[in-house]
C-alpha cells in the first residue's frame, strides 16, 4: 500500500474536519450504524482523523493510531475484507481480527479513499457492534458516494497544503538569494500637480495564482515572515536614492516586523524624512503600545505613518484609532465604482473627514476611471493611487515625468 508524506498528516484542519465530520454523522446516521471514521495511513499506522459515534459510545479519539495491519481498514484497502460485512464473525479473516471481538464489530463497511493522483489516503468506515443483516448493495453504494464527498473534501486539503509547501520552498529561495524584485506605483496629487509619495511593491516568482500577500503570509506561516519582510524593507530602500530627492518612499510593512531589532538597525539608518512606513492590517497587533512608541521614535524624526486598506476591514480601523497615522489608505473596495455607490460616497466622505479631523490625509487606492477620480476629488480627496495615474514598474520604467509631475 502506497503512503502519502508527512505532511498529509495536516490534513486535520478545523475547516476540513468540520466538513468531513457532517458527512460521517450522516452517513452514520442514514446506515443506523454506530460508529463512522475516516482514517489515514502513515509510517504502518492507521490514524483515525475524523471520528463519528453514537451517544455514549467510545471505541477510539481523533488522533489515536494502531498498527494498520491490525485493523480493518488496511485489509479492506487490500482487498482481503469485503468492502460490506453483514456479519464480521462470519468472515474467516475478519474474525481472526481481535477488534472483531474486542470493540466488537459486527456490521461493518469500509471503503477506500484515494486522492486524484492515485494514492492511497486511508478508509471511510461506519460499524455496529451488532450484526446487520438488512445491509444491501444499495447500502454499500450509498458508502461509497459519502466516502466521495469526504474525499473531496480531504483533496481540498491536501492541494492546499502542497501549495502551501511549494511556495515556502520558493521562499526560502528567495531569502537565500538576498534579493526581492521591487515595482514601484506612484500615488498623485490630483489638487495640485505633484506625486506625494511613491509605493515599493514586492514581486515574487510565478507560483500558480499566489499574490504577493499570499507570499508573505506563507512565510509567516512557516516563521520566516519577519526575515522575508526586512528582506523586501532593504531591496525596496537600496532604491530611494534613484528617486527624485524630495520624494518619499513608502514601503509595507506588519506591526510585529515594526517591532524587532532587526527593523530598528534599518531606520536608524534610514532617511526618515523620506520615509512612509505603510502598515499592513494582515498580522495581528499584541500591544498598541509598544507599537507607538517604537513608531513615535521614528516619526519624531520625520518618519510618516501610513495604515493601508482602510474600509476593508476591523484590523485597519484599530490601527487608525490607536496610532493615529499621518497617510489613511482607503481601500480599492471603496474607491471602486464609488461614482455610482452612494454607499461607498458616504463611507469614503467619513473617513476623509476623519483624517482632517486626526491631521492626517486620505490617499484613495484602486482609481481606474475618470469617473471614480472625479468622484473623489469633489468628496474632498487629494490623492490617488491606481492604474488610472500609474501602473506599478520599476524604478527605471517610471518616466521622470510622472515622478516630477
Amino acid at each position: 500500500m502506497e503512503m502519502l508524506p508527512l505532511w498529509v498528516g495536516e490534513i486535520a484542519g478545523a475547516e476540513s474536519r468540520k466538513s468531513i465530520d457532517a458527512i460521517l454523522r450522516s452517513v452514520r446516521e442514514h446506515l443506523g450504524m454506530e460508529a463512522s471514521f475516516v482514517s489515514e495511513f502513515r509510517h504502518g499506522q492507521r490514524i483515525f482523523r475524523n471520528v463519528q459515534t453514537a451517544a455514549g459510545f467510545r471505541f477510539a479519539s481523533v488522533g489515536d493510531s494502531d498498527p494498520a495491519e491490525e485493523s480493518y481498514c488496511h485489509w479492506i484497502a487490500n482487498g482481503r475484507i469485503p468492502e460490506m460485512l453483514r456479519d464480521a464473525a462470519q468472515d474467516p479473516f475478519a474474525a481472526a481480527l481481535a477488534a472483531t471481538a474486542s470493540v466488537p464489530v459486527g456490521a461493518h463497511l469500509g471503503v477506500p479513499i484515494r486522492l486524484r493522483d492515485g494514492s492511497l489516503y486511508g478508509t471511510f468506515c461506519c460499524f455496529s457492534r451488532q450484526p446487520d443483516h438488512s445491509l444491501t448493495d444499495r447500502d454499500l453504494a450509498v458508502m461509497r458516494a459519502f466516502a466521495d464527498l469526504a474525499a473531496q473534501q480531504i483533496q481540498e486539503r491536501v492541494d492546499r497544503i502542497r501549495d502551501r509547501t511549494r511556495l515556502r520552498s520558493k521562499i526560502r529561495a528567495v531569502l537565500r538569494r538576498r534579493h526581492i524584485d521591487m515595482v514601484f506605483q506612484p500615488a498623485v496629487r490630483i489638487d495640485r500637480p505633484a506625486v506625494a509619495f511613491v509605493e515599493a511593491l514586492a514581486r515574487f516568482p510565478s507560483v500558480g495564482p499566489d499574490s504577493p500577500a499570499c507570499w508573505f503570509d506563507a512565510a509567516h506561516e512557516a516563521g520566516i515572515g519577519i526575515e522575508l519582510e526586512l528582506l523586501a524593507f532593504d531591496s525596496a530602500l537600496a532604491q530611494i536614492g534613484d528617486l527624485p530627492t524630495e520624494t518619499a518612499l513608502s514601503i509595507n510593512v506588519s506591526p510585529e516586523t515594526v517591532l524587532t531589532k532587526g527593523m530598528s538597525e534599518r531606520l536608524d539608518q534610514a532617511p526618515a524624512r523620506r520615509l512612509i512606513l505603510e502598515l499592513t492590517e494582515h498580522r495581528p497587533v499584541a500591544n498598541y503600545v509598544a507599537l507607538g512608541r517604537a513608531l513615535d521614535r521614528y516619526r519624531e524624526k520625520g518618519l510618516r505613518l501610513a495604515v493601508d486598506d482602510a474600509g476593508a476591514g476591523y484590523s485597519s480601523l484599530k490601527h487608525i484609532l490607536n496610532l493615529k497615522p499621518d497617510i489613511i489608505k482607503l481601500d480599492i473596495s471603496l474607491s471602486r465604482g464609488i461614482d455610482s455607490d452612494p454607499v461607498r460616497r458616504a463611507l469614503a466622505r467619513a473617513m476623509i473627514q476623519f483624517a482632517w479631523s486626526i491631521g492626517g490625509e486620505l490617499v484613495a487606492e484602486g482609481v481606474e476611471s475618470m469617473a471614480e477620480l472625479a468622484t473623489l476629488s469633489e468628496l474632498g480627496v487629494t490623492i490617488v493611487q491606481g492604474h488610472l495615474c500609474a501602473r506599478p514598474a520599476p524604478l527605471r520604467k517610471l518616466t521622470l515625468e510622472t515622478l516630477a509631475a
